[in-house]
């Protein structure tokens, strides 16, 4: 994707402090819940366990403030990362796009949200020009750190930034990656797995959108 998807990873000999090591043990016990089946009934709330998904305010590409009722009548497929992401972003919404056509008439009823975890970087000019590379309507979200930390939360995103350099822009941002499926009335519905082929995506979305 050119220069949107280079970042230097992070150096092996970087030292992590211990909070960042309890995130990390956080974000792997995430994904475990998020992909598998107990976890499943667990952000469902079948077994109790907080909800998914809430409301928010963030930046569009375009400079306008939005919340999560702008959204409302139509599923969202909502998706966390940052546009200076080196394989995973981009690998993610390629195959976002391509699941959107292979949908057909029923993408209509579709908002694919690309929400960043880097907002100093990500500006809403930054996000404009890296969704559309992908598809004009994949909807790039930013905003203020806290507001991102708030939106995070509520879809129990786990993120970190790991310094990989001297200089401001130094550094990379690890994240969970999965595909948030929520509803017309913006209730969660089910996680998708963010390698998950277009035509199998595409499969599981029609049949959670029936």
């Amino acid at each position: 994707m050119g220069k949107t998807t280079k970042q230097a990873r992070a150096r092996p000999g970087v030292q992590r402090s211990a909070s960042t090591f309890i995130y990390a043990v956080a974000g792997l016990l995430m994904a475990v819940l998020l992909l598998g089946a107990g976890g499943f009934l667990w952000l469902t709330g079948a077994t109790g366990g907080p909800a998914i998904g809430g409301p928010f305010t963030l930046e569009n590409s375009s400079g306008k403030m939005v919340t999560n009722r702008n959204f409302r009548g139509k599923f969202m497929l909502v998706y966390f990362g940052y546009t200076y992401c080196p394989d995973i972003c981009p690998t993610t919404l390629n195959a976002v796009a391509s699941t959107l056509d292979k949908l057909g008439p029923d993408a209509k009823e579709l908002t694919p949200i690309f929400i960043t975890v880097d907002p100093q970087r990500d500006t809403p000019e930054v996000m404009k020009r890296y969704t559309a590379a992908f598809s004009p309507a994949i909807v790039g979200l930013t905003g203020t750190p806290a507001e991102i930390a708030k939106v995070a939360r509520e879809y129990r995103v786990y993120y970190a930034r790991h310094v990989t350099g001297p200089g401001p822009n130094d550094y990379s941002m690890d994240h969970s990656s999965v595909l948030y499926l929520m509803g017309p009335n913006g209730q969660f519905i089910a996680p998708l797995r963010a390698d998950e082929s277009p035509a199998k995506m595409a499969t599981e979305i029609e049949k959670l959108m029936s």
